[in-house]
């Protein structure tokens, strides 16, 4: 299906525009927070070989974590059902992400926290925005991607198709563009990156709301329909 006849597809169905709700979330948390994140890694490790051992420790501290999630996302599954397997995705952005904006925003405020742990407010907030996209990159592969794929189980043939085609049409790339162009238009608002992590929180916060909002109505719909079958 083209870019109109996914629009139109969404808007007519809230099953699968509850769905895309959730996938241009994800998109757009994912990218809020990361390009952040890697401005504050780089002033923390202004040296390339630092930098680059820290990305090492980083990338082996995903694959850890995912594994271990891969593991766990079945239990998950089994025992607390789709609804909540699907909220701890947004649930685990949304705490690191906002604990990872409000240590740069508050960074005076957490100076003697930091120090007690050695540390500084800056590398806080580094190690934070670090669990918070290894945990949101491990969640999305334990538990995101099989709630999406299951949620497409009950919709008949028909509408799976044009589902999945209007997801990825419209759903996929405007969560990967939107975050940008959000931080873009802030940028070239108020000046820099740093000056804008205030809206950008705020704007994380919303997202997540609009997220729980979508997928706790998706669950009412997918558990709904998995008992009339």
């Amino acid at each position: 299906m083209g870019l109109r006849e996914s629009a139109k597809f969404l808007m007519n169905s809230p099953y699968i525009r509850d769905l895309a709700i959730l996938v241009i979330s994800y998109g757009m948390c994912i990218n809020i927070v990361e390009v952040s994140w890697k401005s504050k890694l780089k002033l923390a490790f202004p040296d390339p070989n630092a930098y680059s051992a820290f990305m090492g420790n980083f990338s082996s501290a995903t694959g850890a974590v995912t594994l271990g999630m891969m593991l766990l996302g079945r239990t998950i599954f089994q025992k607390f059902g789709w609804r909540n397997a699907a909220l701890v995705t947004p649930t685990m952005i949304g705490v690191t992400g906002l604990a990872f904006f409000a240590l740069n925003i508050f960074a005076p405020t957490f100076a003697p926290i930091a120090a007690s742990l050695g540390t500084t407010p800056l590398m806080l907030a580094v190690l934070v925005g670090a669990a918070q996209n290894i945990l949101s990159k491990s969640s999305k592969y334990s538990l995101f991607d099989p709630c999406k794929e299951m949620a497409y189980i009950p919709l008949d043939q028909d509408s799976k198709t044009k589902g999945k085609a209007a997801v990825d049409v419209i759903g996929n790339p405007l969560g990967k563009s939107g975050g940008s162009l959000i931080q873009q238009f802030l940028i070239f608002s108020v000046g820099s990156l740093a000056a804008a992590t205030p809206y950008l929180a705020v704007i994380l916060g919303g997202l997540i709301f609009w997220w729980f909002k979508a997928a706790n109505s998706l669950a009412g719909q997918f558990e709904e329909a998995m008992n009339v079958e």
